[in-house]
């Protein structure tokens, strides 16, 4: 297996791992991460899902030996799918990143809705190197951070570090122990209203790029179905009694997707 799994305590831990290759991307790599990620999306019991790497490089990007060889539209529609996996799963991702994560990695991490990375880890769209442009990375970066740098750094290739990548909101924070940070947010996040956590992704997922008028539409319907929802009848009477929640509901799991 190139990818590790542990589930504990509602966190799905998804750790990359083909250290020998510095995590670079094969078809196979991909297609463990794509079924990891949906299969966390359709789980009861997941409640968040974190993403690391065994060894000194995150990921190095695509495996460019098997580029070569490879079917190119196998190829395209595999990461068509895992740097799209923002756009489809309405689990929250937190990824902690250490080392290099370049051209893929960088778009990988691109995919997370929150990122916890190391004073060392090294980020870089850097496909333009070698006569390439980050095509199918391009959207989860503009996303994070916006047309103008993004194609600032697909023009220059160039590579930037931590504190870079947090003014860029590339990155969420900066930790000595990202592994450990990212873990302390996933725990957190997963403690909370699953139904709660999955309309509201699924609410920013649906207005964006959506007009003022639309986008308010879907808050106001969003805003009604949680109202209605048990998740928030218990945590209103676990707030007014000074206790816990007791989350996560699950007697209607549909309705948090």
């Amino acid at each position: 297996m190139l990818i590790e799994l542990e589930h504990r305590d509602r966190v799905l831990r998804v750790t990359l791992n083909r250290p020998d290759k510095r995590n670079a991307l094969n078809t196979q790599i991909c297609r463990e991460l794509i079924r990891a990620f949906e299969d966390g999306d359709d789980s009861r019991d997941v409640g968040a899902i974190l993403l690391t790497a065994n060894g000194t490089v995150f990921c190095a990007g695509m495996d460019l030996l098997e580029s070569l060889e490879a079917d190119s539209m196998q190829l395209a529609g595999l990461h068509e799918r895992l740097f799209s996996i923002i756009n489809h799963i309405r689990k929250p991702v937190i990824a902690a990143v250490h080392g290099p994560a370049l051209a893929g990695g960088t778009g990988l991490i691109a995919n997370a809705h929150i990122v916890v990375a190391a004073p060392d880890a090294k980020f870089g769209l850097t496909e333009v190197r070698i006569g390439l442009w980050p095509v199918l990375v391009f959207r989860a970066i503009e996303l994070a951070m916006g047309e103008r740098r993004a194609t600032e750094l697909s023009l220059t290739g160039r590579v930037f570090g931590s504190e870079e990548a947090r003014t860029y909101n590339l990155v969420t924070e900066i930790a000595d122990d990202p592994v450990a940070r990212a873990t302390e947010i996933a725990n957190l996040i997963a403690g909370y209203s699953p139904i709660a956590i999955g309309r509201g992704l699924d609410y920013v997922h649906r207005i964006r790029v959506r007009d003022w008028d639309h986008a308010g539409r879907i808050g106001h319907r969003t805003r009604d179905l949680l109202l209605e929802s048990e998740d928030y009848q218990e945590g209103v009477r676990a707030f007014l009694e000074k206790r816990q929640p007791s989350w996560p509901s699950l007697k209607n799991p549909d309705s948090a997707t």
